[in-house]
């Protein structure tokens, strides 16, 4: 199973909704997929000074599941302000997100069999891929050329930026007509 398949709470998240202030908050995170909702889990976030989690209540194939995960703060290596990680029930390591792939939101290294999209295609299709991306500019780099305030040029000389998106496009552009399809007859 790919590690973008799976339900996730995240810090990010729950930090955007409200769920890590101070205090104690409910709710309901859900997921959804074209605008049907796919699963729910009820939250409660509790944000004390001296002890900090959340409770995650669901049901999975007919059982109730109740459990809590701590929350810790951890100065940043910039010295402004902490960092809020969850603590993996399983394995106890720090993370920022928290997956689910069996019965409990773990870190993803507490799953055996658990790999990004990118860990499951072949050599072969990766190297197509990244042949593909560099003959086919995406609409993207040239729009960004285009954007309102881009700047090309900074006390006369060339910015940083504008230089990496010329080489992309001179890259894309050294490749001769029919590279992808000889590629694909490999």
């Amino acid at each position: 199973m790919s590690i973008e398949s799976c339900n996730t709470v995240s810090i990010t998240k729950l930090k955007e909704w409200g769920y890590l202030n101070y205090g104690i908050k409910s709710g309901i995170i859900s997921w959804s997929s074209s605008g049907e909702v796919l699963s729910r889990i009820g939250i409660k976030s509790t944000i004390l000074e001296h002890e900090k989690f959340i409770t995650l209540d669901y049901k999975q194939s007919g059982e109730s599941i109740n459990y809590n995960v701590r929350i810790v703060s951890i100065p940043s290596n910039l010295g402004k302000g902490e960092i809020l990680y969850f603590v993996c029930p399983n394995t106890g390591k720090h993370c920022r997100k928290l997956y689910h792939n069996s019965k409990y939101f773990l870190h993803r290294e507490a799953y055996r069999y658990l790999y990004y999209e990118k860990q499951l295609e072949s050599k072969k299709s990766r190297f197509l891929v990244s042949i593909f991306d560099k003959v086919f500019i995406k609409d993207e780099v040239y729009a960004q050329i285009y954007k309102k305030h881009f700047k090309t040029h900074y006390n006369g000389k060339e910015t940083k930026r504008y230089k990496k998106i010329l080489d992309k496009i001179k890259l894309a552009e050294s490749f001769p007509s029919g590279t992808f399809e000889r590629l694909l007859m490999m």
